[in-house]
């Protein structure tokens, strides 16, 4: 079992950048693929990106694509999703999830942190 939290959600203008963190408990993080989700007011929770144990396979939704860069450093039990040119569309909540599988799909994540609110602002 593991416990992540995130960290780094704040208000940004367009154009910004923000890091997140998403520090995951136990000594099992790498055992874990890792994702990070989004939930916008009023619109279902999307997948944005995932990376695998070892991270040598990532994964991006089309909209942050050369945008976004995740990463992780297993020796810190952390994975991090670096977000460059922030667009007002990006705002939402931020959730970080670990699982077992490299996945798009939130289902397939076991573990959940609580999110972390990113807003762009015009």
């Amino acid at each position: 079992q593991v416990q992540v939290v995130e960290s780094g959600g704040g208000l940004v203008q367009a154009g910004g950048s923000l890091r997140l963190s998403c520090a995951a408990s136990g000594r099992t993080f790498s055992s874990y693929c890792m994702g990070w989700f989004r939930q916008a007011p009023g619109k279902e929770r999307e997948f944005v990106a995932a990376i695998t144990r070892s991270g040598g396979l990532i994964s991006y939704v089309d909209s942050v694509k050369g945008r976004f860069t995740i990463s992780r450093d297993n020796a810190k039990n952390t994975v991090y999703l670096q977000m460059n040119s922030l667009k007002p569309e990006d705002t939402a909540v931020y959730y970080c999830a670990a699982g077992y599988e490299f996945a798009k799909v939130a289902q397939e994540y076991d573990y959940w942190g609580q999110g972390t609110q990113v807003t762009v602002s015009t």
